[in-house]
């Protein structure tokens, strides 16, 4: 465990000691690469937020709307864009306590979460200052905080869930940005897809607990699109009798619209090996 959380040793974080779907059960690299050549200036803005755990106003990064255009999503539902990808900023970070979680969550917190986060992250926690655009490293960094304030809070496995596949959308984006610029350090590549990997069967056993365990919708899905994701996270994963299972069952159902129907059956297509 203390792989998933790499890095945030220099945050004044001893990582250690926690376990990411525990309570469920019981009950980077330092190159500097750019996300994108473009300007970002038209494209993010600041927004002031009050941090709910130590009361301090925090200036976080925002992608404007409509700025940004879709151009297409992959199989496990990660969004691609045209000029920047919005989630890289979508963690909010108070840099005073340490306190992060994605856009969503961040003011979803009890007084109980709180403390715990000023015992656990607050009084070791070591700041540190971001650029106005965020290399791939700075975002992963500021996700996994996000992942272990999440343990640390003893949110739903649906919450940590998502944040792991989005840390393995990242890796895969940047993994896709070193390919593109022809970049040829081979160690970067293989760590980024290795973790994606990782990262991705975290996402994968956390959406389980959750469709196991919780009411729907969860971060914003509903039951069938869980059902969706976990299949295609078990074939990404080399599971591919799980994941027929889990499609099949998106196929037949009347709960679902013909679109997520169609990206099952092409999901079905890929485990048969027909594309």
């Amino acid at each position: 465990m203390s792989d998933i959380f790499s890095g945030l040793d220099k945050l004044g974080l001893n990582t250690n000691k926690y376990k990411l779907f525990e309570e469920e059960k019981n009950k980077q690299s330092s190159k500097v690469e750019t996300i994108t050549k473009k300007s970002v200036k038209d494209v993010l803005y600041d927004r002031k937020v009050m941090c709910p755990v130590c009361g301090e106003h925090i200036i976080t990064k925002t992608v404007r709307s409509g700025k940004v255009k879709l151009i297409s999503i992959d199989t496990d539902l990660r969004p691609k864009y045209d000029i920047l990808t919005p989630y890289i900023y979508d963690v909010i970070l108070c840099n005073k306590c340490g306190y992060a979680a994605l856009n969503r969550f961040f003011r979803k917190i009890t007084d109980t979460q709180a403390s715990w986060i000023k015992k656990q992250i607050s009084a070791s926690y070591k700041g540190r200052k971001y650029p106005d655009e965020y290399t791939y490293s700075h975002a992963i960094e500021r996700y996994k905080l996000a992942l272990l304030n999440a343990v640390i809070k003893r949110v739903k496995a649906s919450e940590k869930a998502y944040i792991c596949l989005k840390i393995a959308w990242l890796y895969r984006t940047h993994t896709e940005y070193l390919l593109k610029e022809n970049n040829s350090n081979q160690d970067i590549i293989k760590s980024n897809k290795e973790s994606e990997i990782a990262f991705i069967e975290k996402a994968y056993k956390g959406f389980i607990v959750a469709y196991e365990a919780e009411t729907f919708p969860v971060c914003g899905m509903e039951e069938i699109t869980v059902m969706y994701l976990i299949g295609d996270l078990a074939r990404r994963l080399g599971r591919n009798d799980e994941a027929m299972q889990w499609v099949s069952r998106v196929i037949v159902s009347k709960a679902a619209n013909e679109r997520l129907k169609e990206r099952a059956r092409h999901v079905k297509d890929l485990i048969k090996g027909k594309t």
